[in-house]
């Protein structure tokens, strides 16, 4: 069982309860992650809050952040944990939530990559929505590379992540069931949408040798593809 405190009050018990209920699609995709690249899915909580990002350049337009991949520091340790926003898990189907959640892994990978190679995490900033779209999924090490053994969840993520994510039927529930209905909503504007990470933090990472391989295997064949997209 998820376990999200409600003290606050922000938090309706029905919805509570439909994140329990629903609970079971984020485990199942965080399972399948791993079984198709054999590799342990990172840390994650749940965010029991509606996270929207916002242009400078773009008045009056948002952008839905349905998950996130970010380095916190913990006890003087740094770690990459993925943010799993509540509504989408009471309002996306398993398509959707299975493909965000590997999508938010890709992120992961390209983290551990850049720590691995002591790459100072500072892309550039993208400074609108409609780039930013472009920009993240640029980034990343193909689908086809890193979940080749599973072709279902590779067609999960071309269908919505083909030019930045979109899931018109996911954005409208989440609208009408969650904004509209004034629940938690935070807001983040998108050039502050980024964290700094210290050279002596990326350092200090221990990394499993299997997963260093792994990720060096994949850039490997996606470079030998011809289609090497990762920024190094």
């Amino acid at each position: 069982m998820v376990r999200i405190t409600t003290d606050s009050g922000q938090l309706p018990t029905k919805v509570y309860r439909l994140i329990n209920d629903r609970f079971h699609l984020v485990t199942q995709g965080i399972s399948r992650v791993e079984r198709a690249t054999g590799i342990r899915y990172p840390l994650y909580y749940i965010e029991p809050n509606l996270v929207v990002s916002t242009s400078a350049i773009e008045s009056g337009q948002f952008g839905i952040l349905f998950a996130r991949t970010i380095p916190i520091v913990v006890d003087n340790d740094l770690r990459i944990v993925v943010q799993i926003t509540a509504p989408l898990i009471t309002c996306g189907h398993l398509g959707s939530i299975h493909a965000i959640l590997a999508h938010e892994f890709l992120h992961y990978l390209q983290f551990m990559s850049k720590i691995i190679k002591m790459d100072v995490l500072s892309d550039e900033i993208s400074r609108s929505l409609f780039e930013q779209k472009y920009v993240d999924h640029s980034r990343l090490i193909q689908e086809k590379v890193v979940f080749k053994n599973d072709p279902t969840l590779i067609r999960h993520l071309l269908s919505r992540f083909s030019t930045g994510f979109k899931d018109k039927r996911l954005e409208d529930r989440v609208m009408k069931e969650w904004m509209h209905k004034g629940l938690p909503v935070t807001t983040i504007p998108l050039d502050s949408n980024v964290t700094t990470v210290t050279i002596d933090k990326i350092a200090s990472v221990k990394i499993d040798p299997e997963l260093k391989e792994k990720i060096f295997k994949f850039e490997s064949q996606e470079l030998n593809s011809g289609r090497f997209r990762h920024n190094v």
